[in-house]
């Protein structure tokens, strides 16, 4: 079967700035050491990342919630075919977890050996600032 012809497009790489004037104390926690997550005032929803508005009852007063950060692993994958932005890094793996208070929260899974991953164990979600200076969360060993 022949191909289709076909251009090669230019590389497109979009960087943009994102407003966090209204979810502030959470970059400023991660900046800490802490996690919080967003919790409606209006209906009681917590939301992990944290919302500024709540998109259950739309109401946009919330208060911060210092997470524990206890988790227990959902589902995972290992990356190996990583996207352009992540060549540099050696493989990883990224996890789903549910934490104690109830929300599920995707992140790194880092400082375990891949054949000791698996659905149940128990994981603690932590901040971090990555070597380029940029605040995240990550989960570790409990």
């Amino acid at each position: 079967m022949a191909s289709m012809p076909s251009i090669k497009s230019r590389e497109i790489r979009i960087a943009p700035e994102v407003p966090i004037n209204r979810t502030l104390r959470f970059w400023e926690g991660l900046d800490e050491g802490r996690v919080y997550a967003s919790k409606c005032k209006g209906c009681g929803q917590l939301r992990f990342p944290p919302v500024a508005d709540c998109p259950s009852c739309l109401s946009q007063e919330i208060e911060w919630v210092d997470i524990s950060g206890e988790a227990e692993i959902e589902t995972f994958t290992h990356v190996v075919a990583k996207p352009e932005s992540f060549k540099q890094d050696r493989a990883y793996t990224i996890a789903i977890g549910k934490l104690k208070e109830g929300v599920k929260v995707l992140a790194w899974l880092v400082g375990f050996k891949m054949t000791d991953v698996k659905i149940g164990m128990k994981a603690r979600l932590t901040a971090r600032t990555t070597p380029e200076g940029t605040s995240t969360y990550q989960f570790v060993p409990p």
